[in-house]
């Protein structure tokens, strides 16, 4: 697999223990969570730190304010920075209570997600 498989297994622990109705599926060369059919959170391996990172969806409303903390980083694929998203560095959920801490930050801006379109077989 592309991504931590462990990190994987961590979150949806956490996820049933909050008994959160998601579910999980291979997206950008990693895995992504979902709650109510909307990205919730996610791991991807960044290729030139070497590791995986948390993708959380926290939403622009406190996305400056995460950003100031040393295990933020802006989720940036494209060269542009997509606002409401960061990425976590594993010092930032090294503990349970710290990957449990930005779950919970997901969670409480997933209500307020707009999901995705979806598309139509051809």
């Amino acid at each position: 697999m592309a991504y931590d498989e462990y990190l994987g297994e961590r979150i949806s622990n956490i996820l049933k223990t909050k008994k959160a109705n998601f579910s999980s599926k291979p997206m950008m060369g990693g895995l992504c969570f979902l709650v109510d059919d909307k990205m919730l959170c996610g791991i991807h391996t960044d290729k030139k730190l070497g590791h995986s990172l948390l993708m959380a969806r926290i939403g622009e409303a406190s996305y400056e304010k995460q950003l100031e903390k040393e295990v933020c980083l802006p989720m940036d694929f494209t060269g542009r920075p997509m606002k409401g998203y960061i990425f976590v560095t594993p010092d930032g959920f090294d503990m349970e209570a710290d990957l449990e801490y930005w779950i919970d930050q997901c969670l409480l801006f997933n209500p307020d997600a707009k999901a995705s379109k979806k598309r139509k077989n051809a």
